[in-house]
């Protein structure tokens, strides 16, 4: 840990490495500033520094008829809803030093659930820390940050501090989950040049891991237990080649390294074409959920892992091919094509079906297995095709559609695909 923070320190003090604060902003450093002149009004007022907002999702749910894996639990409630009051805020506290904070209160009710009984009220602070700027276009942040990778919408190979961070959504949209979820505690250093950008990320273990979805906690837990159960280190390269867009990744988490890379290229004036990729040992989902289950105390030792499956880890790849297509009239399509090399095969599908309603003993430990791939927010199966339509204002203003399919070819299950709209 001290060679880790040592080399942070020197690559800051150097100005080889740093932090944008807000990474969707940070190629505005390198527009020319005539041009900025050119495009922006004189007299324009300068852009908002916060934003807060009122949600409400509510939801009805009912069986549509018995389940091939039957549920664990109770059924969901007939109706919820959640209201929250969301805060977003970014200031100056000198001419080199800046704080972000995001954070969300939430209200829920639902079918059967009294005011102090159960979880009624929670708070989730997403984001909070500091940047400072030592010198132009080097940055240093301290604190909670949702640091993302990727290009892709519906996966991401190269998101590498994705576990552990999600939060109740009124959404299955991954760009919506990836955007509004917790940040992990972290130092981090990014330095911008006229070619491109390099930067050096790590966040510190600083608690054990804990049981996936264990239940009610106080309203006021930030939950660094799920963002910093394990040592993680990132540096990131990226450069711009004319038109072309790239990124080179090296991940370390404990004792396994993980590479990736990220390509975008525009075809045309309406398509862009992007691709992400990223290897290294891992374990196939099965074998790493009971894994976790048993290390967290879900699951009692001996628990065999089903669908069987090979428990060493192995050179495992991830990979999103896509192509973004965006109309006139403002609307975006997007289709991906997902590959995750650990999840399930069309075999292992039909044997976690199979298992899972052959006993109902056996159906609890499968769907523990989804609920872990949902924790990491990876796929559960190796293969998917995403499609995505975004239309922004399409009604009036500030008022946007959506909707998303995930296709899984589950061969003779009779289970349909994914969709929301």
């Amino acid at each position: 840990m001290r060679r880790i923070l040592g080399l942070l320190l020197a690559l800051t003090a150097s100005a080889l490495i740093t932090q944008a604060w807000a990474d969707e902003n940070a190629d505005l450093d390198m527009i020319p500033t005539d041009l900025v002149k050119a495009a922006a009004p004189a007299a324009a007022d300068p852009p908002a520094k916060g934003r807060l907002a009122l949600e409400n999702a509510g939801a009805l749910a009912a069986l549509r008829g018995p389940l091939i894996v039957p549920a664990p639990g109770r059924p969901p409630p007939r109706w919820s809803n959640r209201t929250s009051l969301d805060l977003r805020w970014h200031g100056d506290l000198a001419p080199t030093l800046a704080f972000t904070f995001s954070d969300r209160l939430d209200l829920y009710a639902r079918d059967g659930l009294a005011f102090g009984q159960g979880r009624t009220a929670a708070n989730t602070l997403r984001e909070a820390y500091v940047t400072w700027e030592p010198s132009p276009r080097t940055y240093l942040e301290a604190g909670r940050i949702n640091l993302r990778n990727g290009v892709a919408l519906g996966y991401n190979p190269t998101d590498f501090f994705r576990t552990g961070s999600a939060v109740d959504q009124a959404t299955a949209d991954p760009s919506v989950l990836r955007e509004n979820r917790l940040g992990a505690v972290m130092l981090r250093s990014q330095h911008i040049a006229d070619w491109g950008s390099v930067s050096l990320a790590y966040a510190p273990k600083l608690f054990d891991p804990t049981r996936i979805g264990q239940g009610a906690t106080a309203p006021l837990d930030p939950h660094i237990d799920r963002t910093n159960a394990t040592d993680r280190v990132l540096a990131t390269l990226h450069a711009d080649i004319g038109p072309i867009a790239s990124e080179l990744l090296a991940f370390r988490e404990n004792n396994r390294a993980r590479i990736g890379s990220a390509v975008t290229a525009p075809i045309g004036q309406q398509i862009v074409a992007y691709a992400e990729w990223s290897a290294g040992s891992e374990q196939r989902l099965a074998a790493a959920a009971v894994t976790y289950g048993i290390r967290t105390g879900t699951l009692p030792p001996g628990t065999p892992i089903l669908p069987t499956t090979a428990t060493a880890s192995a050179v495992s790849n991830d990979l999103a091919v896509g192509l973004s297509w965006t109309g006139e009239s403002k609307i975006t399509l997007n289709a991906e094509y997902l590959f995750h090399q650990a999840g399930f095969s069309r075999t292992e599908w039909r044997r976690w079906y199979s298992l899972g309603h052959a006993s109902p003993l056996l159906a609890g430990l499968m769907w523990y297995e989804r609920a872990f791939a949902a924790d990491r927010q990876t796929p559960v199966a190796r293969q998917q095709v995403f499609l995505r339509a975004n239309w922004p204002d399409a009604i009036a203003r500030d008022i946007d559609l959506t909707a998303l399919e995930r296709v899984c070819k589950r061969l003779n299950l009779g289970i349909p695909a994914r969709s929301e709209i």
